[in-house]
């Protein structure tokens, strides 16, 4: 006969190993993302050849995987071992040497290869005019959470059809039945409940604590539709000519309507490839134009006066809490930095949105695991003795001295 005992620990194992499954989903979804724009994203694309080859399909092009997790922790090393494949792509590229990651482990290479193949090929996620646009990426806490009420139930008419036989095969014995407990002063099930309501309102709780301020994937309507995929994209505007306090200064500025008008005032027709918004609406870029020239006081055929037009209210999207220090120049100047490691790959967006969550795990692990770059770099000329312990070998090259060695992780870097 099943025990109340024994169904209540079965209950419980069950929602503690779906609550943990949930975790790692979730943890897992999100490494292949962070791990590939922390170290590849620099130099490498998913369907778009960079500095280094496109990325898709990369599993496909080498015949053994283990070949594949040594190239990309040491390629150097593994270059070496006269690897044809290897040794033609070193040589297609101008011999230019690939960064060593000796940190990555197996499972963090399988979750970028991972992220890798879910990101979709080019055009194939535009939406058709007039079509829904797709169902944005999410997680699985709907489902595990009906699973785990589906679960609860069929564990408590269990435990009454137990009951109901129990007391029937007492009376069929002859013996005095014990007077039945009601079901809301059950102490079995009063814990039960208790331990359960206790486990997912402590995991809601504190996800919910630790989602405070973040906003990733955020993504507002604007008061102008701005294809970043058409000028950064398609026209190969650099990011610094229109966010020129990236370079110089803390904040990475939002352009002024000057700066927009020093293209539109000759460009006043949009005839490039047709755009969308999220929920598939084709956007008139033409109109978009107009309204740009309204906001700069602007008409066709006449002459501009900037002291005419009044500012575009932009809606802000990354925003960091007042009690973190962020400067722009010191990552992307100093620490050569490229925009798209923190702001995802920005010449595939129409509406941008925020790509990573900027909380400061992220942060902590991309100091941790970057390698500063010394060479030519006159900002690290004051860590002289690090350059000379490279040289020497004190240090090991393909090791690499990484931000924290600096003091990337010390409190009052990024905490006034």
């Amino acid at each position: 006969m099943i025990s109340y005992r024994s169904i209540a620990k079965t209950l419980l194992l069950s929602a503690v190993l779906l609550l943990g499954s949930l975790l790692a989903t979730n943890v897992s979804a999100q490494d292949g993302k962070t791990l590939f724009s922390t170290n590849c994203a620099a130099c490498h694309a998913v369907n778009k050849r960079s500095t280094g080859p496109a990325l898709a399909g990369v599993e496909d092009r080498w015949p053994d995987k283990t070949k594949l997790h040594a190239w990309i922790k040491n390629s150097a090393a593994f270059l070496k071992t006269g690897d044809v494949y290897a040794n033609n792509l070193y040589n297609e590229y101008n011999k230019t040497a690939m960064n060593l990651f000796p940190g990555l482990s197996d499972k963090d290479i399988d979750a970028i290869l991972g992220y890798i193949k879910s990101v979709p090929a080019p055009g194939s996620e535009k939406p058709a005019a007039g079509a829904a646009a797709p169902a944005p990426e999410g997680d699985n806490s709907l489902l595990f959470g009906v699973l785990t009420l589906v679960l609860a139930v069929v564990a408590l008419i269990l435990l009454r059809v137990n009951s109901n036989l129990r007391k029937l095969s007492i009376e069929r014995s002859g013996e005095a039945s014990e007077e039945e407990i009601p079901f809301w002063k059950h102490k079995s099930y009063i814990a039960l409940i208790a331990v359960v309501l206790f486990i997912v309102g402590g995991y809601l709780t504190t996800k919910g604590a630790m989602g405070l301020g973040r906003s990733q994937n955020y993504q507002p309507v604007q008061p102008i539709y701005y294809s970043h995929k058409v000028h950064a994209g398609t026209n190969q505007i650099n990011c610094l000519y229109c966010h020129g306090g990236a370079q110089e200064g803390k904040h990475s500025n939002i352009p002024s309507v000057n700066i927009c008008m020093n293209c539109h005032m000759s460009i006043n027709e949009y005839k490039g490839e047709k755009i969308y918004t999220e929920e598939g609406v084709e956007v008139d870029g033409t109109k978009e134009i107009q309204k740009l020239y309204k906001y700069a006081g602007f008409t066709v055929g006449k002459p501009f006066d900037a002291s005419a037009a009044k500012p575009i209210e932009w809606t802000r999207i990354h925003n960091l809490p007042d009690h973190v220090y962020f400067n722009h120049s010191q990552h992307v100047k100093a620490g050569k930095v490229q925009c798209q490691t923190c702001h995802g790959d920005i010449t595939k967006m129409d509406e941008v949105k925020q790509f990573a969550d900027l909380s400061m795990g992220w942060c902590i692990n991309c100091h941790r695991e970057t390698k500063v770059q010394f060479k030519d770099n006159g900002f690290y000329s004051i860590y002289e003795k690090f350059h000379q312990d490279l040289k020497s070998g004190k240090i090991d090259s393909t090791k690499g001295i990484t931000v924290e060695k600096i003091g990337g992780t010390e409190c009052q870097k990024c905490h006034y």
